[in-house]
């Protein structure tokens, strides 16, 4: 690779060629300020908050758009800089409604902290901002206008890691604004709820809907029995959001945060993520069976279901291919209609008096707990989910000291997990666990990886494959024996839309793929904290695998609460109760709107 080498602030730094200004400052510990850009995105160097002085050239330059080259001599921080990047600040901020202390981004929000930072005068401009009523009719996001400042990331995350194009930029000049198709509201747009725009939205422009005030009216009932389930890529988000590094696992402290807030029950998703593994394993396995014995016209590769931004970009998108998804519903919606029937009557609770609770990184389950299929139990599955960010809301509100909260255990009946159910909270996850399982029953031998560490399936790349080879499989499995598994795995609609185009044209074959609609999976959700980063996203990446191998029971069958739930109450995967609670069906929906 060509080097280039020049001065920043009069050191001398030499850098690969192509490599920004802005990232060339970070090689000797210089900051420059941004707004517009980030890691995750393509450049656009449209808010200029960035910009800096070269020595011999009379214009500022955007640091994050100009490439570094060869002898030039850059300076961060002269009069000039200071000046600009103030008055850019207090520019922006004419546009920006202004009621930080209400804000629900306050003290997260990127335009506040440079506004404290060059002590930028909000009034100084005339007050522009767009006061167009606030769009809350998605129950997953809100996008309010007015606290815009036409940075675009959202528009380019979209487009760029969703594929989806749910936000434009329309209009130009002072007239630019972030609208959808037609400048219909969030909820009759192709928008996936993914929140992928909320993560990196720099101010409350968009924001998730949250409902932290109707968890804790349920809270402080007493006739009402409240029990929350936690996902597992929260347990590795919710120190984050509480100031701890990214990457902490905090499952202990988090199960004490929340008794001590007042839930009833504190129990697991990952209870119904296992639950979900031996139920979708069985619909692999039978797929096969009739694809491969007899001869039947089955919709293969089967597809996983419990992302629900993807659910969604699929019903949009490509409804041909519903019958390939699993008709398993999520793990979250699994955990509701059990926690309202099997959890209900095992504790004497009449179900019309419980309110169930789930704590997720996602957005988009907010929108799939709304879903009108999702009611199996006879009521509502779930009937409030919360963020990340929504429950470490909740935790200062309580005036929680959440770094001395002392360990504790979820609670018993659908509390108990694997490690297996732990790694559905990264990219690969789920299909890693299925493979856990899925093998042993063939083969009655454990998966043939180290530890049990199905590494071709894991990473950060965009659409990973693999293939195992099934052989010396039990009698009643003779059919497989021989062949060879072809799975695949994407994180980000992006490559869950390239990974459709080769399945439909016949470029692809696989047996079986795991798509997340979030970059990195659940651990990049959009209800997790804020920032996100691949540095951020990685580090929870690995802390789920840590979580995995510390834990005894590291595959689903082994559990033996899912033993039990088989035993006194669903009977067999597959079996009557199983379909009528823990399976669903998809809905083909427009393109466009």
């Amino acid at each position: 690779m060509e080097k280039v080498t020049l001065t920043i602030n009069d050191k001398k730094v030499t850098v690969d060629k192509g490599t920004t200004i802005l990232n060339a400052a970070k090689q000797v510990g210089v900051r420059i300020p941004t707004l517009c850009h980030h890691e995750d995105l393509c450049i656009a160097g449209n808010c200029r908050v960035c910009v800096v002085e070269q020595k011999g050239t009379r214009a500022l330059v955007a640091s994050c758009a100009v490439p570094a080259a060869e002898g030039m001599q850059i300076y961060t921080n002269t009069k000039k800089v200071r000046e600009a990047r103030k008055t850019i600040i207090e520019l922006l901020l004419s546009e920006h409604a202004g009621e930080c202390t209400s804000c629900y981004r306050s003290g997260n929000c990127e335009l506040q902290a440079l506004a404290q930072e060059y002590l930028a005068d909000g009034d100084k401009f005339i007050d522009v901002a767009d006061r167009s009523p606030i769009d809350i009719s998605s129950p997953a996001i809100v996008k309010d206008d007015s606290k815009c400042i036409r940075c675009l990331r959202c528009v380019r995350t979209c487009a760029e890691l969703q594929g989806v194009s749910a936000l434009w930029s329309v209009n130009k000049g002072n007239h630019t604004k972030v609208s959808t198709f037609m400048n219909k509201p969030m909820h009759y747009v192709v928008c996936t709820n993914c929140g992928q725009c909320i993560n990196r939205c720099p101010t409350g422009a968009l924001t998730e809907r949250n409902y932290i005030e109707d968890v804790w009216a349920a809270i402080d009932d007493p006739q009402v029995h409240v029990v929350v389930q936690t996902a597992p890529a929260v347990r590795v988000g919710l120190g984050e959001a509480l100031g701890m590094e990214p990457g902490a696992i905090v499952t202990g402290k988090m199960v004490a945060a929340l008794k001590a807030l007042g839930f009833n029950s504190v129990l697991d998703t990952d209870f119904t993520a296992d639950l979900t593994i031996i139920e979708e394993g069985t619909e692999l396995l039978l797929r096969l069976k009739e694809a491969l014995v007899e001869k039947k016209n089955v919709a293969l590769p089967m597809m996983t279901s419990c992302s629900p931004g993807w659910i969604k970009f699929i019903e949009h998108q490509y409804p041909e291919l519903l019958d390939n998804l699993s008709t398993c519903k999520s793990p979250q919606q699994m955990f509701g209609a059990l926690a309202k029937t099997y959890y209900a009557k095992k504790k004497g609770i009449d179900p019309a008096r419980m309110i169930s609770v789930s704590i997720m990184p996602c957005t988009a389950k907010k929108f799939e707990a709304a879903r009108p299929e999702m009611n199996s139990s006879g009521f509502r599955d779930v009937d409030y989910v919360l963020t990340t960010r929504e429950l470490a809301h909740m935790i200062r509100q309580a005036g929680i000291d959440f770094r001395s909260l002392p360990e504790e255990k979820y609670d018993s009946i659908m509390g108990e997990s694997t490690g297996a159910a732990v790694i559905f909270g990264t990219t690969g996850g789920v299909m890693e666990a299925a493979l856990r399982t899925a093998y042993e029953i063939v083969t009655g031998r454990e998966v043939p990886f180290k530890n049990l560490n199905i590494e071709p399936v894991r990473g950060m790349e965009g659409i990973k494959s693999a293939k195992i080879k099934i052989e010396n499989v039990k009698d009643e499995w003779k059919f497989l024996e021989g062949a060879e598994l072809s799975v695949a795995v994407a994180h980000g609609l992006a490559n869950a839309d390239k990974l459709m185009k080769e399945i439909k044209s016949g470029k692809a074959n696989f047996h079986f793929i795991e798509i997340m609609a979030c970059p990195g999976g659940c651990i990049g959700g959009g209800g997790q904290p804020i920032p996100t980063s691949p540095e951020i996203r990685k580090k929870r990446a690995d802390a789920i695998y840590v979580a995995d191998s510390s834990l005894p029971l590291r595959k689903s069958h082994d559990n033996p609460e899912i033993k039990l739930i088989y035993e006194e109450f669903l009977h067999e995967p597959l079996g009557h109760h199983s379909h009528e609670l823990l399976h669903t069906h998809y809905t083909p929906r427009r393109s466009r709107a």
